[in-house]
Formats: structure tokens, sequence, C-alpha cells
């Protein structure tokens, strides 16, 4: 088992792949980081919900028709499923052209992405270079699936094809922003070097490290640094 101490981890580094990776037990850090949470995903559900609204109403103007939040199985601490939500940004039947497009994901690893994806619809394209579709989700940290900061949430499939050192990102509460948001161009980042930034802050997590993702995760939105 990896001891508490902190090790700095530089992106693109060489994993080692036969290393185990355990979160640190941080209870006094969880429980106020837990208030934390509820506290301001249920500000932000307030002071958000005019703006919210209206974003829902141009998805649906968008996509008629279809449910203008999108719900998907994602996977949390312990490997516990839950209810991920979206502001849909995708043509309804996403799910079902994802086989006709794995050739062309561009992501190695588990994860799937591509560029110029031909799911995203005309306003999904600008709610996800604005980081807007990520909203709802204030709803799953107010219920406790995630947190404000965190490993970002994988799917059910990705989880099933997870090396050992890989579902160390399950040991903590996933989050809306994390290491990997606010680095520059994010996207040209390969899968391992997503899932370092992961395990370092799974190593590193305090509340200083959290103010400055957060920090930086509003300068990166401002500056359109979506998807």
């Amino acid at each position: 088992m990896l001891k508490n101490e902190v090790v700095s981890v530089e992106v693109g580094a060489e994993p080692a792949k036969t290393e185990e990776i355990h979160a640190p037990r941080k209870p006094v850090y969880c429980f106020f980081k837990r208030c934390f949470d509820i506290i301001f995903s249920f500000l932000g559900l307030v002071v958000l919900f005019v703006p919210m609204l209206i974003v829902a109403l141009i998805v649906i103007i968008d996509s008629p028709g279809a449910s203008p939040i999108y719900v998907q199985k994602r996977v949390g601490k312990n490997g516990r499923v839950f209810n991920f939500y979206k502001f849909r940004s995708m043509v309804p039947n996403a799910e079902q052209m994802l086989d006709s497009l794995l050739h062309k994901n561009e992501m190695d690893g588990p994860a799937f992405k591509i560029k110029d994806d031909p799911r995203i619809t005309r306003v999904g394209k600008f709610i996800r270079k604005t980081s807007i579709d990520e909203l709802p989700q204030l709803v799953n940290v107010l219920k406790g699936d995630m947190s404000l900061v965190g490993p970002r949430p994988p799917l059910p499939r990705e989880v099933e094809v997870y090396t050992d050192r890989q579902r160390a990102r399950l040991e903590v509460t996933p989050g809306l922003t994390c290491y990997w948001q606010v680095q520059p161009r994010r996207n040209n980042l390969s899968f391992d070097e997503w899932l370092e930034l992961d395990l370092k802050y799974i190593q590193e997590r305090n509340f200083k490290v959290d103010i400055v993702i957060l920090f930086k995760t509003f300068a990166a939105v401002c500056g359109q640094e979506g998807e």
C-alpha cells in the first residue's frame, strides 16, 4: 500500500504499472469538504436556476422531442453506479451511434473522444465549449454522488476494462472539476497522463488544492477552454 506522503507526478511520466495506489484516509477533510459541497452546490442551483431554465428551453428548441437533461449511468466512489446529469449536447440517438464511431477514437485507454463528433448538436457545441452542459451536475454534488472537485466519473463500460491502477480513481468521490479539467489543451493529453493527474490529486487533495482548482476552473470556463 502506498504511504500517505505526497508523491509529485510529472504529466507524461511513465506510470509504474504494477504499483498499487490507495487514497490516504482524511476523515476531517472529507467531512468539511462535504459541508462545503452542500452549501455551494445549493447556492449555485439557486443563483443559476433562471439561466439554467433558459438553457433548457434553448436545448428543447434545438432538439424537439428530447429531454433537455441527459441522464447517463456513471461510476462513483467504490464503484457505486449513479445517474449523472448534463444538459443534452448530442442528438437523442447518440448512444446508438457510438458503435459506428469507435474506430475513430482519438483517446488511448478506455476513454472515448473524437474531434468534431457528428453527434453534437449546434447548441451542444456552444454549451460544451463554455462548460454550461455540466451545470446540472450541481444536483449530483448536492445529492452526494459527486463533489465539486475530484476525478471525473467514468462510464461503466470504461470501468469494466480498468486495470488495478486505473481503479484507484474510484477510491474518492468523483467531481465536477479536477487537475485534468484545468490543463491547457487538456484534450491532447493521453489517458495515461489524465490518470496520473487524477492519482496526483488523490494523494495531494486538501482544501488549498481544491480552492486552487476551482479558481483555475473558473478561469478556464471564462476562457472557453471546454470540449
